[in-house]
């Protein structure tokens, strides 16, 4: 057998809003499900995860990045970053809004390769920031690896129901 499933990563575009929502709301319910409320979980994808969110983020000027299996070209994961609506954002602060990967797809370098991919859309601002849930120590130890640090917490909307996040910054070089 060969070295496991490859992929290839592109910059997103807006023929590919149904790819982006398929895959955050795929994401999102295998990360939380049996950890967070399942109507909450179902509730937030509905609004969060539509064709429709995902076309409003890259109408505003977000960024995204769609990785895709090879071969075929099924979508396994993304990277979005957006201006960001964090409490703790100032000036010149950019947004990672999600980085998601299927689970079979961790420890691939994929996720790795995506925040490459954002880092190098935000240079030019002062810090990369991001909300995480609070409990997820997979995720966090990620981040840490990627150079981000704790800045601050905050509460989060998962469908009606409220969740502590942990909010981390990157410093960029300017």
């Amino acid at each position: 057998m060969g070295e496991g499933p490859t992929w290839t990563i592109r910059e997103a575009g807006e023929d590919d809003v149904a790819a982006l929502a398929l895959i955050g709301a795929a994401t999102f319910l295998e990360t939380f499900a049996g950890i967070l409320d399942g109507a909450a979980i179902t509730g937030h994808c509905a609004a969060q995860h539509s064709e429709a969110a995902y076309r409003a983020y890259l109408a505003s000027g977000a960024r995204a990045w769609l990785a895709e299996a090879q071969p075929g070209g099924a979508p396994i994961g993304f990277a979005l970053v957006a201006s960001p609506d964090l409490a703790v954002a100032e000036e010149g602060d950019i947004e990672l809004k999600r980085i998601y990967s299927l689970s079979r797809f961790h420890g691939s370098g994929l996720g790795a390769a995506l925040m490459r991919e954002a880092i190098a859309a935000a240079q030019g601002h002062r810090r990369l920031l991001l909300g995480v849930y609070a409990r997820n120590e997979r995720a966090l130890a990620f981040y840490r690896k990627q150079g981000f640090a704790d800045l601050g917490t905050r509460r989060f909307d998962v469908g009606g129901k409220l969740y502590d996040d942990r909010v981390l910054a990157r410093p960029l070089a300017l």
